[in-house]
C-alpha cells in the first residue's frame, strides 16, 4: 500500500516509526535518509553517554525539536519521488519527467 504517494512508502508506517522509534531515527532510515538517520542516532547515543557529565543533557532538547520537525517533513518526503525509482528510468524518460516538473 502506497497511500497515494510517489515513492511507494507507507505514510502509516512512517508515522508509526516516527512516533515510537523517532529518537533513534527509524523513520528516517525507512524513508531512505540514512545520513541524517545516523546523525539522529549518534546524537541520541552521545547525549546518553555524556548525560553522566550533565553536558549531554543539551542533546536531548535538540533531538526533541528535530523529532517534532520531522512530523511535518514526513508528508513532504512521501510526495517526493525516490531516487531509486528515478534511477531505474531510461535517460530520456528522466529528462521528460524533469521538464514536466
Amino acid at each position: 500500500m502506497s497511500d497515494g504517494n510517489s515513492n511507494g512508502k507507507s505514510a502509516v508506517a512512517a508515522y508509526l516509526l516516527w512516533f515510537f522509534l523517532g529518537g533513534f531515527g527509524a523513520h528516517r532510515f525507512y524513508m531512505g535518509r540514512t545520513g541524517s538517520a545516523f546523525g539522529m542516532l549518534g546524537l541520541l547515543v552521545v547525549s546518553c553517554v555524556l548525560s553522566v557529565f550533565a553536558i549531554g543533557l543539551i542533546g536531548f532538547p535538540i533531538l526533541g525539536i528535530w523529532w517534532l520537525v520531522d512530523a511535518f517533513l514526513i508528508n513532504t518526503w512521501l510526495k517526493q519521488p525516490s531516487a531509486t525509482v528515478a534511477a531505474g528510468l531510461p535517460q530520456q524518460e528522466r529528462h521528460d519527467l524533469s521538464e514536466a516538473a
